[in-house]
Order: C-alpha cells, then sequence, then structure tokens
C-alpha cells in the first residue's frame, strides 16, 4: 500500500467516524439536551466539509497527472464554506457526467445553516453574552428552517392527534406532582407537562427524518 493511499484511507476512515457521530447525535439532540446540537453541527459540518475537499483534491489528482493541488488554495478558495463546496461538487458532477443530485429543498437549507455555523454561529451563546448582534442562533434556525418543515410534510396527521393526545393524557396523570422549566428550541418557555411532552412527542416523530436528509448530503 503506498503513502498516497494510505493517507486518503486514513482522512476517509477518519471523516466516516466523525460524519457517523455527527448524525447519531442528531438522532438524539432535543430541548432539553441543546449541546447534542452543537455536538451533531460540528461533527457534520467538518465531515462535510473534510470529505468536500477530498473530492476536490482527488477530482484534480486525476485530471492534473496525479499532482494534488496545493493546501493553501483549498484554504483560501473554500474555507469553511459548505455552499461553496457543493457549488464545486456540480462542476465535478457535470464534467464526469455523474448522476448525482439533491433535490429537496431542505437539503441546501441544511447546507446553508451548517455553513453559517462552521462560519461562525457555532459561538452564537458566547456572541450573545458579548453583545454581539450579527450571528444568529443556530439551533433556533434549524428548528424552524428544518424540524418544523419536516414535521409539517412527513409525519402523517394520525401521528400528529396520537402525540397530541398523548401530550395532554400525561399531562393530566403527572401535572399536578410535576414543575416544568425549560425552554424549546426555538426559545420559547416550557412550562406545562402538556406542551413539553407535545415537544418531545414532535421531536421523536421527526429525528429519523433529520438523519435522513443529512445521510443523503453525506451519500451525495
Amino acid at each position: 500500500m503506498n503513502q498516497v493511499f494510505q493517507a486518503l484511507l486514513d482522512e476517509a476512515t477518519f471523516t466516516r467516524e466523525i460524519l457517523g457521530s455527527g448524525v447519531t447525535q442528531l438522532g438524539k439532540a432535543n430541548y432539553a439536551r441543546k449541546g447534542l446540537y452543537f455536538e451533531s453541527f460540528t461533527s457534520i459540518s467538518t465531515g462535510l466539509e473534510r470529505i468536500g475537499k477530498l473530492c476536490l483534491m482527488l477530482d484534480h489528482y486525476i485530471n492534473n497527472d496525479g499532482v494534488f493541488p496545493e493546501s493553501d488554495d483549498l484554504k483560501k478558495s473554500i474555507g469553511h464554506d459548505l455552499a461553496k463546496l457543493y457549488s464545486k461538487s456540480q462542476v465535478i458532477i457535470k464534467s464526469n457526467s455523474l448522476n448525482l443530485k439533491l433535490d429537496d429543498v431542505l437539503h441546501e437549507k441544511i447546507i446553508k445553516i451548517l455553513t453559517e455555523f462552521s462560519k461562525g454561529d457555532r459561538y452564537s451563546n458566547i456572541d450573545s453574552l458579548t453583545s454581539c448582534s450579527t450571528l444568529t442562533d443556530p439551533i433556533r434556525k434549524w428548528n424552524q428552517e428544518i424540524d418544523a418543515v419536516i414535521y409539517e410534510n412527513r409525519v402523517l396527521t394520525k401521528k400528529k392527534k396520537s402525540i397530541e393526545e398523548n401530550a395532554k393524557l400525561i399531562d393530566t396523570l403527572i401535572s399536578p406532582y410535576t414543575m416544568i422549566r425549560h425552554t424549546s428550541e426555538s426559545r420559547e418557555d416550557l412550562t406545562t407537562v402538556e406542551s413539553a411532552s407535545l415537544l418531545t412527542g414532535k421531536t421523536e416523530a421527526i429525528s429519523k427524518y433529520r438523519q435522513q436528509y443529512v445521510l443523503q448530503i453525506i451519500r451525495y
């Protein structure tokens, strides 16, 4: 096994592991474990950046007689911009007549959110304490632009009614003995058993779809 192949194999293996970890944590993240969103976004955005750059490097290697691009070229032209990587991937696909595409609007929204996260939104909590208003809350944005759309379009009406009924039942059973003090992903106060149970049910219903969309981007 030559040195070039070993380096490519090691990079691909490492990238696979961090992407797998990120997708796993995305399936577990909820209003009570918001830290998992940051863990997931960090792993997924880093993994997508690395696998995207690996694709660009291989394309350059194939088309330039076994010569890889300079490291500074990737840093200056791409940086942490996943949207740029996605755009460049489309050029590679076209030039090689490949049949690959991401055809759901949520794919591009996810890429945009993760791009903004990797370029600075990962510091949103710190920036909110230091009076910085230029960055957005990535968890709230994900909840409003991804989770809400998935719940509306992918979860069946029958399932939605079941989630609502279960939340009311749980509220009836334990609310006299329970105090709720949480905030949702959209930063709304959760102060009743019903509201917390409803959000838990919604998150469980969409978690597999969250993972599916991200896995489709990774596969692409």
